[in-house]
């Protein structure tokens, strides 16, 4: 059955920004590769952690959000967890009410944006 998965991972903050931007395209390829529908991206940049992880203070947060079948599920989290670059990963199911909360919070975000570009011009 497929259900919709939300993974928020944080990158060391070593790498440069290409990299960064290499690491997340590398797991968006392995999701698409293995049948899962991206719904949406988002990076988060670089924030400071609540604690150190591996002596260090900030990392590149990083969020994605997709449909698949459950068992790519742990092949996933075996490739974060082989990763050194990454830091920490959380991935979560989303209920029917979760997704209809990110729905709209992306689409009130649009708007906004929308509406400041007319007031802008």
């Amino acid at each position: 059955m497929i259900n919709q998965y939300e993974t928020v991972f944080i990158l060391t903050p070593v790498l440069s920004e290409e990299q960064m931007k290499e690491a997340v395209k590398a797991y968006e390829e392995f999701l698409k590769k293995n049948g899962a529908e991206i719904v949406h991206r988002e990076n988060w940049g670089m924030r400071k952690l609540a604690y150190p992880i591996q002596k260090k203070s900030s990392g590149f947060y990083y969020l994605l959000e997709y449909k698949t079948e459950g068992d790519l599920i742990a092949k996933i989290e075996v490739q974060y967890k082989r990763d050194e670059r990454i830091l920490r990963f959380l991935t979560v199911k989303l209920d029917k009410h979760a997704i209809a909360y990110n729905e709209k919070k992306r689409r009130l975000k649009k708007e906004k944006k929308k509406e400041e570009k007319e007031a802008a011009a």
